[in-house]
């Protein structure tokens, strides 16, 4: 028998960055979409170069059209190829953690987010991630909950980002005194201040691995800067920095998010690979420290997850350019890599239980907004 909405059900979290990291990150919790009571198995499935060069075309695509006139039909495609790529992962995750799925209650379907434009000025705010609900349900028997952002744009929310309430539950679970914060560093870089309870602040600081890992392709160095190394022999062009933080989305008001393209990694052209890796790192360090200015209260210390957290040059520039000290989610006992697909089990609990995904002060909707759809599997 199916469990009622707002008891507690595991849920299966799906996640794929807009670094386009080559990988779908899975996670199970068991929750009620209100606390966190269990963290199960967790795994990064890759994708393969072939669906992710695939995907770096529609994202270029998506870019191309900018929410004008009818959809490329790129992204039709491009979104049922990285659903079945979904489901090939939930089976095979399934099975390498010895788990059933009649034993999943729910899976959260983030999908991969190809172009996302908030309101502006009054005019209306899209956003668009590829992820069929209803195909993966097919596909792997089990009910999908997916498509979280749109309600939040539609209603002049910023859309982004939606892991606040998630990040809030973790600091509670792990037992955290607020206030706290803590960061994640995927493609681009957002931050949660938790003061205890709902109590949330969020947004974007600015971007993170996302223009660092475009620059590395560019300069033929690789899909990522390991550890850091490119970018610790660079040289950090000061005045090229500084104009870059004079941008106008650093003086804009709480809260607000970003696009993974808003700043791309030709803000670096010109530079020597080196030295163009020196320069992003440190924008998305001193971007961290502009965000901090704006909480309620600076943290003195940051818990940081995502997979920019593995880079010592990016936490050591955080550490020197953002006045803080940042701090491995993993010393904490938490899954830094796991983290993003832990949040979307959550939201997807949260969306069957008809809970709020987002909040005033996380994506400035006018109220706290329901969201996602949820789509039945056919045994359900």
């Amino acid at each position: 028998m199916s469990k009622a909405p707002g008891e507690a059900i595991w849920a299966l979290g799906c996640m794929t960055g807009t670094a386009l990291d080559g990988a779908i990150d899975l996670a199970l919790v068991r929750t009620d979409g209100r606390v966190l009571l269990e963290l199960g198995p967790w795994g990064l499935v890759p994708y393969g170069d072939d669906l992710r060069s695939y995907m770096a075309e529609a994202v270029a695509a998506a870019r191309a059209w900018g929410f004008q006139g009818d959809a490329p039909r790129i992204l039709a495609e491009a979104e049922r190829r990285f659903t079945l790529a979904h489901a090939e992962a939930i089976r095979w995750f399934l099975a390498d953690s010895g788990v059933g799925a009649g034993e999943v209650d729910l899976v959260g379907l983030h999908g991969l987010t190809v172009l996302h434009r908030p309101s502006r000025g009054g005019s209306r705010g899209f956003t668009r991630q590829l992820g069929g609900g209803a195909l993966l349900a097919r596909e792997v028997g089990i009910d999908v909950a997916y498509d979280f952002r749109s309600a939040d744009v539609a209603a002049g929310g910023e859309g982004a980002p939606l892991a606040p309430i998630y990040h809030a539950a973790l600091l509670a679970f792990s037992g955290q005194p607020a206030p706290a914060a803590a960061l994640n560093l995927g493609g681009v870089a957002n931050v949660t201040w938790w003061g205890g309870g709902e109590e949330i602040v969020a947004f974007d600081t600015g971007p993170a691995n996302g223009p660092i890992n475009e620059w590395m392709e560019h300069c033929g160095l690789g899909a990522y800067d390991v550890d850091g190394a490119v970018a610790a022999r660079g040289v950090v062009d000061e005045a090229r920095l500084a104009r870059l933080l004079g941008h106008v989305y650093f003086s804009r008001p709480l809260p607000k998010s970003l696009d993974r393209y808003d700043f791309p990694a030709a803000i670096a052209e010109g530079l020597s690979p080196a030295d163009g890796a020196a320069l992003l790192t440190a924008f998305s360090a001193a971007a961290v420290g502009r965000g901090l200015d704006l909480l309620p209260a600076r943290p003195e210390r940051l818990i940081v997850c995502g997979g920019g957290r593995k880079n010592p040059t990016l936490m050591g520039e955080i550490a020197r350019r953002a006045g803080v000290t940042p701090v491995d989610a993993d010393d904490l006992g938490w899954r830094g890599d796991a983290v993003e697909a832990e949040c979307f089990a959550f939201l997807a609990a949260r969306t069957r239980a008809g809970l709020p995904l987002s909040f005033p002060s996380t994506t400035g909707a006018p109220a706290p907004m329901t969201g996602g759809r949820v789509a039945r599997a056919a045994n359900s």
